[in-house]
């Protein structure tokens, strides 16, 4: 067993205060494949004094230095990418293939979009004629808390702007899966990152989240999870009253036109919500269709569905595999019981685990049609395999139903008339649209409405939010 019980603290891995250990859990397989230690309020003591003190050399130094330090980052990254997808694989249960094209492959594609947007962003600008000057400044000592549904994505989302205007940051992964997190600190090492720029403290939310969204020397929170854990960092942060970035849960509705192309907007579809075992805040999940066309829509689901075969996430393959923790897999068992129970249309997948496999946390891929959205299954968050079909009569209820839900991140659309797809794009309330299968660019930014939280991570975007404007008058007067 892997022994990972050291924290990254002040450029060192340091023990933590007071020994506290817990196995991380392969899913596949239901055991024990590292052990990593649970950190205490001490442990954020020590490394936010880290991160303090660096902040003050840190912040002061040239963003071409900055962009330096995150291009070697970028290379060690390309460099190790074969050891971050074996590590998000056997920590969260994404198959080889997923882990290396999509799930590692994010993190150091976030990177490299960063530096990009370093390069072009303008820190400093003349406000007008009359000698005010804008200056943006790096905010101060951040505190990251990220997933365990897409690890490296999210922690390349939030270290790598941070550390690129000039914060020094501590960042608490999954204690779920941590793995991963802790050989991007390797990477961060090894790229060169001055001592107390990045620390890494592991922990649970009561323990570890709470001391530092509390902690009165963390001038910014940014959190991505739970809407339920989303608003006890909020609340945590008030006394200090710190900057709190949120990316939380999201319902998306995934509207299907008469005049689209049906078969491939199904297609697609299903296997978008299925993607990463559903375990994605922004997958598809509400299936909105046109009546006139419903029928012959719910056929193409069923028969997508029935396609998709679960696997070992060891193995590479386009197959899906398990949920990341039983009590992920008791949810979803759970809401699935709730759907039939409210008699919502079963029309693939169901309860307990797909033929053939005995243990590790797998599911059966698992559709609904006939469903209404005042149901459980269309209103709370599955995370899992699980999609819902709903039928609409026009333009107008589409929209409506789509905007029924207290989460607003993403949205998506299917139709043959462009001036409709724009129409609708801009009603629906929704901090992403993608329209007819169109993917999102690097650097695009990512967020959203209503429970889905605030602030937005990509490109330039990503950077303001860990930055202060500061209005200066008389700037150009004084220069001269």
């Amino acid at each position: 067993m892997e022994q990972k019980t050291n924290f990254y603290i002040n450029g060192q891995w340091v023990a933590p205060a007071a020994p506290k250990t817990m196995g991380v859990i392969n899913p596949a397989t239901e055991e024990a494949f590292a052990q990593i230690s649970l950190g205490s309020k001490a442990d954020v003591d020590a490394a936010v004094a880290a991160a303090r003190a660096a902040f003050e050399t840190y912040s002061e130094t040239p963003v071409e230095y900055r962009i330096e330090l995150l291009e070697k980052l970028a290379e060690v990254y390309g460099n190790r990418s074969d050891e971050m997808a074996k590590a998000i694989s056997s920590e969260m249960g994404a198959p080889m293939t997923l882990a290396t094209t999509a799930q590692a492959a994010a993190g150091r594609g976030h990177i490299k979009a960063f530096i990009r947007a370093l390069k072009e962003f303008q820190f400093e600008q003349p406000f007008n004629d009359k000698g005010e000057q804008i200056v943006h400044e790096a905010i101060g000592v951040c505190g990251l808390i990220t997933p365990w549904n897409w690890p490296m994505n999210q922690v390349a989302l939030k270290v790598a702007p941070a550390l690129g205007v000039g914060c020094t940051v501590l960042l608490k992964p999954s204690e779920i899966a941590p793995t991963s997190s802790m050989l991007f600190a390797e990477f961060i090492d090894e790229a060169g990152f001055p001592a107390g720029s990045f620390n890494l403290v592991n922990g649970d939310g009561p323990s570890v989240g709470e001391a530092m969204s509390s902690h009165p020397d963390i001038d910014m929170m940014s959190f991505t999870g739970s809407t339920r854990a989303g608003k006890a960092v909020t609340i945590a942060a008030a006394d200090s009253v710190k900057r709190v970035s949120l990316e939380l849960g999201g319902k998306s509705p995934n509207i299907v036109f008469a005049d689209a192309d049906v078969e491939r907007a199904v297609k697609t579809g299903v296997l978008h919500c299925m993607n990463n075992t559903g375990q994605s805040c922004n997958a598809p999940t509400r299936m909105l269709v046109e009546r006139s066309v419903y029928d012959q829509a719910v056929e193409v689901a069923k028969a997508t569905a029935a396609k998709i075969q679960s696997g070992n996430p060891s193995e590479e393959g386009r197959h899906m595999g398990p949920l990341v923790s039983e009590m992920q897999f008791n949810k979803v068992q759970g809401l699935i019981e709730e759907g039939i129970k409210e008699g919502a249309n079963l029309i693939a997948g169901g309860v307990g685990r797909p033929e053939g496999f005995e243990k590790g946390y797998f599911v059966k891929p698992t559709i609904f049609a006939d469903v209404n959205n005042d149901m459980t299954i269309a209103r709370e968050e599955v995370f899992g395999p699980v999609l819902t079909m709903i039928p609409f009569e026009g333009e107008a209820e589409a929209i409506q139903i789509a905007n029924d839900t207290p989460y607003g991140l993403a949205a998506y659309l299917s139709s043959g008339d462009p001036a409709k797809a724009n129409r609708v794009a801009k009603k629906l309330r929704a901090g992403m649209v993608m329209i007819n299968g169109a993917n999102r660019p690097a650097g695009s930014p990512f967020g959203g409405y209503k429970q889905s939280g605030n602030g937005r991570e990509g490109g330039k975007w990503g950077l303001e939010d860990f930055l202060e404007v500061k209005a200066v008058s008389g700037y150009a007067q004084a220069a001269e």
